[in-house]
C-alpha cells in the first residue's frame, strides 16, 4: 500500500511536471512560429521591393534606350546633312573651277 501511494504521488508529480514542461514547450514553439512568420513576412516584403525596383529599372532602361536611339538617329541625320552640304560645296567648287578654266581660255 505504501508503495502504491508513493507510486501515485510520483506519477502525479511526473504528470504535473510534464504538463508544466509541455506548456512551456508550447509557448516556446509558439514564439518560434511567431518569429518564423515575422521573418517570412519580412522576406516577402523584401521580395516585393526587389520586384518593384526591377520593374522600375526596366522602365527606366526602356526610356534610356529610346533616348539613345533618338540621339543616334539625330546624329545620323546631322552627319548626312553635313555630307550633303560638303557634296554641294564640292559641286560648287568644281563648277567655279570649270568657269575659271573657261574664263582663262577666252
Amino acid at each position: 500500500m505504501k508503495n502504491t501511494i508513493v507510486a501515485i504521488l510520483s506519477l502525479t508529480a511526473l504528470t504535473s511536471l510534464t504538463t508544466i514542461v509541455g506548456v512551456s514547450c508550447n509557448k516556446q514553439k509558439q514564439a518560434i512560429d511567431a518569429r518564423n512568420d515575422a521573418t517570412q513576412t519580412a522576406i516577402d516584403h523584401q521580395k516585393d521591393a526587389v520586384d518593384a525596383a526591377a520593374k522600375e529599372d526596366k522602365v527606366q532602361t526602356d526610356i534610356n534606350a529610346k533616348i539613345d536611339k533618338a540621339n543616334i538617329e539625330a546624329d545620323k541625320v546631322t552627319a548626312q546633312a553635313q555630307l550633303d552640304a560638303d557634296k554641294a560645296k564640292a559641286d560648287a567648287e568644281a563648277v567655279a573651277a570649270k568657269a575659271r578654266v573657261d574664263a582663262e581660255k577666252k
